[in-house]
């Protein structure tokens, strides 16, 4: 055996008991007559004495020689220290060792590999696999695999079957733009990797299998935002002969179990809100509703005057920041600049100054009295001493912008506590979207989302209107899982396709296997696919899910350990039948 022990077990109990470890070295000190080294493996890390008056001097020298993250073997007794560590787990005890042998060297690590470490992010991609020995990278991953164990347990107890769907599939428009896989042996013809195995699902649920889940790799070829990987990992589950209040009850059932058993926290309350209100009250559909700031909108009492900034906005609509009116003029001009980053897009900001004695003192005080800034506290819920922060403009964009804006005063003020959890449910989606460009609608979750019942006929008339089958689960801010009601007979499937912009032969090339299944006895079935990364994150305490994922790629959606993507040789583009044609931007 390499190993009788880890380095994270041995404790008083274990004094005088001769015991063999391995793993890397993390650091040593050398006092002439007498070495230590501390000697790191998964689950922790034991300090080894090297003593003149006890240890062979050419062993001695041996451990003097070893460098950062040597890799060795070690073999001694457990006795006493005598200058114990209450910091470490094995701080009672190390081991006096009688034997060393190097199992491989290592060159000089190019960042420490200590929980602050001296590396930035860039140089720890690159050397990932040095990363990963971290303790917040490997805790994280080991987090990762209790949450995904615990989903397999809640799951399986609920009679959930785990089935694989393939990885090699036909490119179907679902959304984003496919990562595609050529075929050498179907000359000129591709595969695509899936988004999600949306249609899969569906056809497991035609055959019977009516409770299905997979932990499963989707890709998306797609512009990278902030902190969005272009493969993931879902919980994909789906459930048939169910209504939406069925699926919304077993993964409320979920979401509780990987809460208690995870971070032992209890919840309650899944609140419901429908998406036309979490737009207008919080201007996002993943609102955080860990703290209040709802919007106020103020186009009944803010554009009577001559104020012409707000006159001519489809929208006027403000905030209350708690205790905001101790901000100085320098701190509000420093958020007035935060909100015309390109990145917000707003224009300016109007403030108001809620004053302890009740007065109001606003930076329009030209254009309105103390009775209006006095409705405007009314509707923001504004309390003396508060600030009120007001942006006006295009409907959509202003209230965007006020919810970043919203979000960014939040976390300043340390109202997004990690360790409070607010699960929220939002219900009642848009089947359809208009895209302002083409002039086209398309479907704001995906082509298979059944619109609620006795809307069907709307389509035809005010397709903008038709409300979708369709629920999100919201976690601290973040969309956690989302899901619907899925179309389950042809003629509504034919009809959503043809409202897509799909005509009939397209829709029979790219979906007939589909709709060819639902004539064979579909039953009714929906389902919900949880992001698994996102998920375990914020379980996590955490914002950012790279850690949370062994090997990410970075915001270019290049892995620069391996240095992919990378050219193909020209050969196998030969065997493929494939000729590039770049042509530069």
């Amino acid at each position: 055996m390499y190993r009788s022990h880890s380095c994270g077990e041995l404790r008083a109990s274990h004094i005088n008991t001769e015991v063999t470890l391995a793993g890397w070295v993390q650091k040593s000190r050398d006092k002439g007559f007498m070495v230590w080294v501390d000697i790191r493996d998964r689950y922790g890390i034991t300090q080894l004495i090297f003593d003149e008056a006890r240890t062979p001097i050419e062993m001695i020298e041996m451990a003097k020689s070893l460098g950062r993250e040597f890799v060795i073997q070690v073999t001694g007794t457990v006795i006493e220290r005598e200058s114990k560590n209450t910091k470490m787990a094995t701080g009672d005890v190390e081991v006096l060792v009688s034997k060393l042998e190097i199992l491989n060297k290592s060159l000089t690590p190019p960042f420490t590999i200590e929980d602050k470490t001296d590396g930035g992010e860039d140089i720890r991609m690159k050397y990932r696999y040095i990363d990963i020995r971290r303790n917040p990278v490997k805790d994280s991953l080991i987090f990762r695999h209790k949450v995904s164990m615990e989903v397999r347990k809640y799951l399986s107890d609920q009679e959930f079957i785990e089935v694989e769907t393939p990885y090699l599939i036909k490119s179907t428009p679902e959304g984003a733009r496919d990562f595609v896989v050529p075929s050498r042996m179907n000359e000129g013809q591709f595969y695509a990797l899936p988004q999600s195995p949306q249609t899969f699902k569906q056809l497991l649920m035609v055959g019977g299998m009516d409770k299905y889940f997979q932990i499963v790799k989707c890709f998306r070829d797609e512009d990278l935002r902030a902190d969005r990987q272009p493969e993931f990992t879902q919980i994909d589950c789906e459930m048939a002969f169910v209504e939406q209040e069925d699926i919304l009850n077993i993964f409320e059932g979920l979401t509780r179990h990987l809460l208690k058993e995870i971070n032992g926290v209890e919840v309650k309350e899944f609140p419901r809100m429908r998406y036309d209100d979490a737009m207008r009250i919080y201007g996002n559909d993943k609102p955080d509703i860990r703290f209040g700031m709802e919007f106020g909108e103020l186009n009944a009492i803010a554009q009577h005057r001559e104020f012409s900034v707000f006159n001519s906005a489809e929208l006027v609509v403000g905030i209350a920041v708690p205790s905001g009116n101790s901000y100085t003029r320098k701190e509000i001009d420093k958020l007035i600049d935060w909100v015309r980053r390109p990145q917000v897009g707003a224009l300016g900001m109007v403030y108001c100054r809620v004053n302890e004695d009740g007065s109001f003192k606003s930076s329009v005080d030209k254009f309105y009295d103390q009775e209006d800034l006095a409705l405007w506290a009314q509707k923001t819920n504004a309390k003396p001493g508060d600030l009120i922060c007001i942006l006006s403009g295009e409907t959509h964009k202003v209230r965007a912008q006020l919810s970043a804006l919203r979000m960014e005063l939040a976390t300043r003020l340390g109202l997004r506590d990690p360790k409070v959890f607010a699960p929220l449910w939002v219900i009642d989606f848009p089947l359809l979207e208009l895209d302002e460009e083409t002039g086209h609608y398309h479907a704001m979750h995906h082509p298979f989302t059944s619109p609620k019942p006795g809307q069907l006929e709307l389509l035809d008339t005010h397709p903008g209107d038709v409300k979708a089958n369709a629920y999100d689960l919201v976690l601290n801010g973040n969309e956690i899982g989302g899901g619907s009601i899925r179309i389950h007979d042809k003629q509504t499937q034919a009809l959503m396709l043809r409202h897509l912009g799909f005509s009939e032969e397209d829709a029979k090339a790219q979906f007939g296997f589909l709709m060819d299944a639902f004539e064979y006895g579909a039953p009714p079935h929906g389902g919900l696919a949880f992001g698994l990364d996102r998920l375990v994150a914020i379980l996590g305490g955490q914002e950012t899910i790279r850690d949370f994922i062994a090997f990410p790629k970075n915001n270019s959606g290049r892995d620069v350990m391996i240095d992919a993507p990378a050219l193909i040789d020209p050969a196998q583009l030969k065997e493929l039948s494939i000729q590039l044609d770049i042509q530069k931007k």
